[in-house]
């Protein structure tokens, strides 16, 4: 969606994909003719019981414990000795709403970021145009025009409990309209009053029920929560390229990636994620490549290489040739594939980190669809209270036109985002082992330990990359206890249970920026370890097309001498070798793992020997951050 669309709010009609074009890209937003004649609907009727005298929680009562306070027909204080001290400006109706704004707004922390303002902004607005709430259509459209206009409140993180709603995060962005608070405008952080006048508004004075309106509803856990999710799904995206570039780098198997299999194990995730990979590994020549080809690391040495362009390598390569004497019991596996033992261990499956893929990513991808479900109703549904009803004309009593009702509650919300916080670590830790088995070289099949040359003992390559990336795992699995489990009682225990959904939300939105850092440090490890599969795959054909099976047979340990049995089938073994790596073609990534690749080698180089990372580090987060790696879908 375009950042120059407008988007008409309908209150029944809004999508994740709406509000993320508002909140990160800036897009309008219109008022749906027909909403605001609901709205004005509820508004009118409001204001008729409120003329009749009908008693109306949180319109002639006070709030939360408060409820049993009727509001009388002038202020009290008014009687003291020479009068009112205090007297605020309107009548005690108003000043009930203008009071609850007022003294709600007391979260503490850093701000919020402005896409999450601008989403809680949008979801109140979309939410009153559902005309339940008893705003009136004047109020409705200044908060619209605070929102265009640009005008950020300053909503510190921490403050609310998930119910009543996010009424003290709800506070701070309605008291900007009524001329306090601060907020940002053109990047300035200013007096609310002052944001106001630059952006060419002016406050205004609430009117019955209006303050409850703005402030009693789940937009703070549901605005972290949808920008969370839309995060998270590029981060799923991330996640399937950056293994199969590391399946690729390993020269990995595909079998288990293979539709018939997962058709045995259908859940929609893993069916999903096993299609994307495969699809980002399409055009691969190192998955599933026989065993014997594939050489092992060598350090380099002076004489490694003859020919002028191979020189300049920073490695050498090498096999174990498996001598016939030693093939017992293994007879059917060395007629598909010749003796040669290079990097390549002669086992038919991977590790758990690289088959077991779409099983742990796919769970991951469910847990985000089972979020993204229950986001969706919230985005049109009212959650403030009492909720009104205008069109119940049967109603005998006011207590069945405004219903007191639940709706702020945020615990659908709060366990949809219990769920996702669980799933995070799990996709971080799968992604630091991968990384992990690419810099050890015990489990790497083949690569040079921590996927450097390091042939003078004096550099250390990726080894530290996977301490961050281990402690980025740690961090986020030690954030992941739910919020949700843990309701601490408020409002004098008129309010008992309560959801604590915005923290859940907000714990979730802040866990996804380390796990955006984890999968960049996977992928830039990956792309070392690619590098140098390519590059060694590449060298052993050339090196069979220059020099034949003799220069082949040079880089073969255990190799039998002329006068040693065996030798003739050990030159008949070596030259079909030689032959297979010169009539191999290049061996190369899929096509998507290599556009990938080369993209991060715009801005990376491959490392030969040690330099500074931090860098480097920063830049490969960054291009995660923007999604400049991800591939276009294809499936």
């Amino acid at each position: 969606m375009s950042k120059f669309d407008t988007i008409v709010l309908d209150g029944n009609s809004l999508t994740r994909g709406q509000l993320v074009a508002v909140a990160r890209h800036g897009s309008k937003v219109s008022l749906d003719p027909a909403g605001l004649k609901r709205v004005q609907r509820a508004a009118d009727f409001l204001a008729e019981k409120v003329s009749c005298g009908e008693p109306t929680y949180g319109v002639t009562t006070g709030f939360g414990s408060n409820a049993d306070k009727l509001l009388g027909a002038h202020r009290l204080r008014d009687e003291l000795p020479g009068g009112n001290p205090h007297k605020p400006e309107g009548t005690l109706l108003e000043e009930l709403q203008h009071n609850l704004i007022t003294t709600h707004a007391v979260c503490v922390g850093k701000p919020f970021g402005d896409d999450v303002v601008r989403a809680m902004l949008l979801i109140r607005i979309n939410t009153l145009m559902r005309g339940h709430s008893g705003i009136r259509v004047s109020t409705l459209e200044a908060l619209t025009a605070m929102l265009n206009a640009g005008v950020v409140p300053v909503v510190p993180e921490k403050g609310s409990v998930g119910a009543s709603g996010d009424l003290a995060p709800l506070s701070h962005l309605a008291i900007v309209l009524l001329g306090g608070g601060e907020a940002f405008y053109q990047g300035e952080r200013l007096a609310g009053a002052e944001a106001l006048k630059r952006a060419g508004l002016t406050p205004i004075r609430l009117s019955f029920k209006e303050g409850l309106a703005l402030n009693n509803g789940t937009a703070q856990m549901l605005a972290t929560g949808v920008l969370a999710l839309d995060t998270l799904e590029q981060l799923l995206d991330t996640a399937d390229l950056a293994a199969s570039m590391t399946l690729d780098a390993f020269a990995g198997r595909s079998g288990a990636l293979r539709p018939e299999v997962h058709a045995l194990r259908p859940h929609p995730g893993q069916v999903e994620t096993a299609a994307r990979v495969r699809g980002l590994l399409a055009g691969s020549t190192l998955v599933d490549i026989p065993y014997h080809l594939v050489p092992r690391f060598k350090s380099w040495s002076a004489e490694a290489w003859s020919e002028p362009d191979d020189q300049a390598l920073s490695f050498d390569i090498g096999w174990d040739w498996v001598p016939a004497n030693q093939r017992h019991g293994r007879e059917a596996f060395y007629s598909r594939f010749l003796p040669f033992k290079g990097g390549k261990k002669h086992q038919p499956q991977d590790a758990y980190s690289l088959r077991c893929m779409p099983q742990v990513h796919g769970a991951v991808r469910d847990a985000w669809a089972q979020a993204c479900r229950v986001f969706d109703i919230e985005l049109n549904s009212v959650t403030d209270n009492p909720l009104i009803f205008p069109d119940n004309e049967d109603a005998q009593f006011i207590e069945e036109q405004v219903i007191s009702a639940g709706h702020f509650h945020g615990m659908p919300l709060a366990l949809a985002m219990s769920y996702v916080k669980a799933a995070i670590p799990v996709l971080a830790s799968i992604s630091e082992r991968r990384l992990n088995k690419l810099v050890d070289s015990a489990t790497s099949d083949g690569l040079p330990a921590f996927l450097t040359g390091n042939e003078d003992g004096t550099d250390s390559g990726f080894m530290i990359v996977q301490y961050t990336a281990a402690a980025l795992v740690n961090d986020l699995a030690t954030r992941a206890h739910p919020a949700s489990v843990y309701s601490v009682p408020t409002s004098a225990n008129a309010e008992d249970h309560v959801s604590m959904g915005a923290n859940e939300a907000r714990h979730v939105l802040e866990m996804t920026e380390d796990l955006g850092h984890v999968l960049a440090l996977e992928l830039y490890t990956a792309a070392q370890a690619l590098d140098y599969r390519q590059a060694m795959l590449n060298a052993a054909r050339r090196l069979a097309s220059r020099g034949g099976w003799q220069a082949l047979a040079a880089k073969i340990s255990n190799a039998p001498r002329e006068d040693q049995p065996h030798y003739a089938q050990f030159v008949a073994e070596v030259q079909q070798l030689a032959s297979a790596l010169a009539n191999a073609g290049d061996f190369h990534a899929g096509t998507s793992v290599r556009d990938a690749h080369a993209i991060l080698r715009k801005h990376i180089s491959f490392m030969h020997r040690d330099r500074a990372m931090d860098g480097e580090v920063r830049t490969v987060c960054a291009l995660v951050q923007q999604g400049a790696l991800r591939q276009p879908r294809t499936v």
